[in-house]
């Protein structure tokens, strides 16, 4: 239960400290005393979107503070900047704010005044009748089995646009593999063809300058002769043998030089063929816009790598079809039994409804809950659930949101939020002016259910009514007072003297 709110500097409030008591609570006061400011303080600490708006007008933070009593004490705290930033604390250690909504969900239902339009929104009514259907076990299984099909489907479906797109492709990338299988590729040879066709292209100049150098080298006046006649006798025999190892060396010279003169001739036939083929590699380096003959023989191993890939296609496409196939029966079978379970308690929703409903004026009111398939899987199971309603009698059912009235929305929302108190494990319940187009005996009979609800778990109720307010076994006053430089919100306890003068106050007004 709520036991403690402590509140600071939050839009007028300035200090609150107020203990809550288990059982029917009613929260009262004038339109504008500040009912609206403390749910707003406990929405904020609860989770919901922080506004600096809300800090009080020249401070610079707000603290909000909740105590709970649920298996020992429970403290949670929300820090408010005007620079923006917020903090939550749970026992004094720092959550994220999409812990603290979990934890929220565990401690307390607050109900808003815009809360009963939810009444005719599909995934709220589906909500309401798995919890009433106690089914988590089979809602977990479902979702479970939900998303291994889209999974499976998703990867089904990228394959076959792959396969699609690279079928599509087949003919292209043969050709290219084809062209560049037909090149005959090999790694340097672009450089040798270069070489050559520079001896072929030169090969006369090459002639005259090998022929030249043979003549200076070997001729009767030539190096070597020079070098072959000098003596030293026994002058030096270093040197000596330095000269002989230059005749040697010289000899080594003249032989290459004579081979390399052998073999570079004119060859127009050989040098068309060399440029042939060089033009040809070019020609595939700039079509694929690569730099080298190594990148072209990575990239034909690629291409024919998609070509072994698309002879794949069509098996891995069966396998795969055969898991969405599988994942479709699990999740097939998981809907099923989601809708079993919900099925197996409309009636009970139905009667309990009718008899709340009836209890509280509605006298021919009549309500039905409809499960039908949905053509697709969703995300909550394949029902569509409708809530049906009719006031009066021989009425058609329709559905709730096009035939309810205000008051009558309203009604049909307590009975709601009463019967699942019946089944959950929530210990408090927030109602914020629930009763909000009822009077007379009908707001009697709704203060009635609300205490009623109370006999299990912690009941506040926020209202103007004094039907609902006399039904409380706590009554708190909110009010405003006006200090020298600003007005403040407060909030205490009623005595049982100042409850019963409230509540005539209230009839009076």
């Amino acid at each position: 239960m709520l036991k403690h709110l402590h509140i600071r500097n939050y839009a007028l409030i300035t200090h609150l400290d107020i203990d809550f008591q288990n059982g029917f609570s009613v929260l009262t006061g004038e339109t504008g005393a500040g009912k609206s400011i403390i749910l707003g303080a406990l929405n904020l600490v609860m989770g919901a979107r922080a506004d600096t708006k809300t800090i009080t007008e020249g401070e610079e933070k707000c603290v909000i503070e909740v105590t709970f009593v649920q298996d020992g004490e429970i403290i949670i705290r929300r820090e408010l900047n005007v620079n923006g930033r917020s903090r939550s604390f749970v026992n004094d250690e720092v959550v994220t704010q999409a812990e603290l909504k979990a934890l929220a969900r565990q401690l307390i239902d607050i109900h808003s005044q815009h809360e009963s339009l939810l009444i005719g929104d599909d995934l709220f009514q589906i909500q309401i009748v798995d919890t009433i259907a106690n089914n988590q076990l089979e809602q977990d299984a479902y979702t479970v089995a939900y998303e291994q099909y889209n999974e499976s489907l998703q990867k089904l479906k990228k394959y076959q646009e792959c396969a699609a797109k690279a079928q599509s492709d087949a003919d292209y990338v043969a050709f290219q593999w084809q062209q560049l299988e037909d090149a005959g590729l090999r790694a340097g040879e672009k450089e040798e063809l270069e070489e050559e066709e520079y001896r072929l292209s030169h090969a006369e100049e090459i002639q005259h300058s090998l022929a030249a150098a043979l003549q200076q080298l070997d001729g009767d006046t030539g190096a070597l002769s020079l070098i072959h006649s000098v003596r030293l006798g026994d002058a030096d025999a270093t040197l000596a043998e330095r000269m002989d190892s230059l005749e040697i060396e010289l000899k080594d010279i003249l032989s290459d030089i004579q081979r390399l003169y052998d073999r570079t001739e004119r060859d127009p036939q050989r040098l068309e063929n060399v440029q042939e083929r060089i033009s040809l590699l070019q020609t595939l380096m700039k079509k694929h816009r690569v730099q080298t003959i190594e990148e072209l023989i990575s990239l034909r191993d690629e291409l024919g790598m998609q070509m072994q890939q698309l002879a794949n296609y069509d098996e891995d496409i069966a396998r795969l079809q055969d898991e969405v196939k599988e994942a479709y029966e699990v999740l097939s079978q998981a809907a099923n039994t989601l809708t079993s379970t919900r099925q197996a308690v409309t009636e009970t929703i139905a009667s309990h409804l009718i008899a709340d409903m009836q209890r509280l004026g509605v006298k021919h009111a009549n309500v039905a809950v409809h499960i039908a398939p949905t053509v697709d899987f969703m995300p909550t199971g394949k029902d569509d659930v409708q809530f049906m309603f009719a006031a009066n009698l021989n009425q058609s059912l329709r559905r709730v949101a096009d035939v309810a009235s205000g008051g009558e929305i309203s009604r049909l929302m307590l009975c709601i939020k009463a019967l699942v108190a019946s089944v959950n494990g929530l210990p408090t319940i927030v109602f914020d002016e629930i009763d909000t187009g009822v009077s007379g005996a009908v707001a009697s009979q709704m203060g009635d259910i609300m205490r009623q609800i109370s006999a299990s778990r912690q009941v506040i109720s926020i209202t103007h009514l004094p039907q609902v307010a006399i039904k409380g076994e706590h009554h708190y006053l909110v009010y405003k007072e006006d200090t020298d430089t600003r007005t403040e919100t407060h909030i205490r306890m009623l005595t049982t003297e100042e409850h019963h003068a409230e509540v005539e106050k209230m009839r009076s007004v």
